[in-house]
């Protein structure tokens, strides 16, 4: 029951608090959800400005003219800081990518040098040389007919020696049976030289005798080996020679030679009209080439 004279002072000092507590809790919460309003509309709007200022349709423009944009007001234009944050992005990634692409191209271009270099001789053009003779010693096996062999020619084919024996030497070039092998394409010099010899000897029979007194060419001939069916006449010399009767002997030698054009893996040889008539010596009957460019 309350007192006839009304609520006491200490009671309405309690209400009075509690009230004004309940009042300041709701303008807390009232407060609290307004500036949380906003924030959220303030970081949507901040986003959205940002991706507009990457979707833009002047922003290719805006990239590739960054000076000139830098020397405007900065400060009216919101995007400027993303437009200028992008271009250094995109400038630095394509220099490093045009870096990367150029030390492939250079790698690529060592190791494509370096295996051209092995599979070609790397010295002085002048060291790719040969010079190869003939030798007596085995004269049965120094011909080979030219109509037995699967790409003809004229006469029989000289089969040289290539013993570092006398003057004979290869030097960066191959002999195969015969033949000078080109390891490089380029002009080179290809000379030889054949000593045709007859010496009448008293056990000669008479039909071989009256044989040698006719008239006889003396023919060499200078071939290239190519991916062509048939042999390639290179050079050819030749003279006619009939020996007296009175003659003990007869002594000629045909030289010749000349530059030509010869690519890889070609070969050349030497062939003769008539090797009953060759003389093998090594200083007088040689052949060879050498590279000169």
């Amino acid at each position: 029951m309350l007192p006839p004279g009304g609520p006491s002072a200490a009671q309405a000092c309690g209400t009075v608090m509690v009230v004004a507590v309940l009042l300041q809790s709701v303008c807390v919460a009232i407060t609290y959800l307004y500036f949380t309003s906003e924030l959220k509309q303030l970081q949507h709007t901040y986003s959205k400005n940002s991706i507009a200022c990457l979707t833009g349709e002047e922003m290719e423009s805006a990239i590739q003219n960054l000076d000139l944009i830098e020397s405007k007001d900065r400060e009216a234009d919101p995007c400027w800081k993303v437009k200028r944050n992008l271009g250094k992005l995109i400038t630095k990634m394509m220099s490093r990518s045009y870096k990367e692409n150029i030390s492939a191209i250079n790698a690529e271009r060592a190791l494509a040098l370096s295996q051209t270099n092995r599979q070609q001789p790397t010295g002085p053009i002048s060291r790719i040389a040969a010079h190869v003779t003939g030798s007596n010693n085995r004269r049965s096996s120094m011909f080979t007919r030219m109509d037995l062999l699967p790409r003809r020619g004229f006469g029989h084919k000289i089969n040289w020696e290539s013993s570092r024996k006398g003057h004979s030497f290869l030097h960066n070039l191959e002999l195969r049976n015969g033949e000078l092998v080109i390891p490089q394409t380029g002009f080179y010099y290809i000379y030889s030289q054949i000593y045709f010899r007859f010496r009448e000897s008293e056990n000669e029979d008479s039909d071989f005798v009256g044989k040698v007194w006719n008239p006889k060419q003396l023919v060499q001939y200078i071939y290239k080996l190519t991916n062509y069916p048939e042999p390639i006449l290179l050079l050819k010399s030749a003279r006619t020679s009939c020996w007296s009767k009175k003659a003990e002997y007869g002594l000629y030698s045909t030289y010749q030679g000349g530059v030509f054009e010869l690519q890889r893996e070609d070969r050349i040889f030497v062939s003769v009209s008539n090797s009953d008539f060759v003389d093998m010596d090594k200083e007088a009957s040689f052949f060879g080439a050498f590279m000169i460019s």
